[in-house]
């Protein structure tokens, strides 16, 4: 078993942050502390983003502290740019990130185990004082369940595994969720298919305006309370509305946004509302969203009867040990740079606290 003072797990934007401010704290890689990541290469989720998603089309990507992204090319697929991106800060700072390593759960460990965490992983098992989860969303795409779903003879798929539009040529598809993704996803299918329709639960807001400071604390409070209350986190997109781009609104002048409310059921060929109206498809796309991605948590029972894990600031009420970063509302590219501080801040004041490490030292220039 091998003995960190910190463990962090994933190598997004969260955790990247929060090992930025480890090195900074003057904590070292592979000797205070070590980074997982079970993505097989560097960019976090974005390496997994669908090729017509360009960095042109990515709304409000902050760069990581200490290095500014510039320069990039709006038309190059988002996933090559932040995955280069991504790969040359992990080498500038020297984060030394182990991957792909599946982590397979973080126990308790035994009396004689110095009051550590037990992080069991694919490479092995390690020791820690402190944990700092930056798992994000992308590894739990939300599916709903409605009646027949099992008895459709086209494509099912969600975004998360989205080809982009060219597959759908020709096609009649249905586009589920009222999102960001489901109205790109829909824009863009709907200039190769051969027919679209779109569904959501319920009807979407559209945001006018720019969208300004105010407003964005006011939506990041409201997720804020739904941790603080122990339910599962909206992401802070959720509560913001669509932006009514020009994109989208040459959408809705052209009927792409004209929306439907939510099927009853799923058939053979399509699907079929309560009134009797019926849709034929030769294809479903779930752009439903995601949920947290902390099953391996699951042995440290840090789930309220809500169902969310309660976080203040970044650290688990259940457990001050473990912080949470990219959970909530800090699930945005902005907000996992600051609970990624947060979360270094913290854990570096428990361990001079517990004489594990020496007061901070600034180790790495910004």
């Amino acid at each position: 078993m091998r003995e960190q003072d910190v463990v962090v797990i994933g190598a997004g934007q969260a955790g990247l942050s929060a090992a930025y401010h480890l090195r900074r704290a003057g904590l070292e890689p592979d000797r205070d502390f070590v980074v997982l990541d079970h993505a097989p290469r560097p960019g976090g989720a974005w390496q997994f983003r669908w090729p017509s998603l360009t960095y042109g089309k990515v709304h409000g990507m902050h760069s990581l502290p200490g290095m500014e992204l510039t320069g990039a090319d709006d038309g190059r697929p988002s996933s090559e740019v932040i995955g280069a991106y991504f790969d040359a800060y992990e080498h500038r700072f020297g984060l030394r990130v182990h991957r792909p390593v599946e982590v397979n759960a973080v126990r308790e460990g035994s009396t004689g185990e110095d009051g550590r965490l037990v992080v069991e992983t694919s490479e092995g098992t390690y020791a820690t004082r402190a944990l700092i989860n930056a798992t994000g969303t992308w590894d739990r795409p939300f599916w709903p369940r409605y009646p027949g779903q099992e008895t459709f003879r086209g494509r099912q798929l969600h975004t998360a595994g989205y080809p982009g539009p060219a597959e759908f040529a020709g096609q009649r598809v249905i586009v589920v969720g009222g999102g960001a993704s489901g109205t790109q996803h829909l824009m863009e299918i709907a200039e190769v298919a051969a027919a679209t329709y779109w569904v959501t639960r319920r009807p979407p807001v559209f945001r006018e305006g720019p969208f300004g400071e105010e407003q964005g604390r006011a939506a990041v409070a409201m997720v804020e309370e739904r941790v603080r209350l122990g339910l599962p986190p909206q992401s802070v997109v959720s509560v913001t509305g669509l932006p009514l781009t020009d994109a989208v609104r040459r959408a809705r002048e052209e009927g792409v946004l004209d929306r439907l409310p939510m099927f009853e059921r799923i058939t053979p060929n399509g699907v079929i509302w309560a009134d009797g109206r019926t849709v034929e498809a030769d294809a479903i796309l779930w752009a439903t969203g995601f949920r947290a991605a902390v099953d391996h948590l699951a042995p440290l029972k840090l789930r309220e009867p809500g169902g969310g894990i309660r976080v203040e600031d970044t650290r688990a009420v259940r457990d001050e040990r473990v912080h949470l970063v990219g959970y909530g509302p800090s699930a945005s590219t902005i907000g996992a740079n600051r609970a990624g501080r947060a979360a270094a801040r913290s854990i570096t004041r428990l361990l001079e606290r517990t004489g594990s490490v020496a007061p901070a030292a600034q180790g790495v220039s910004a």
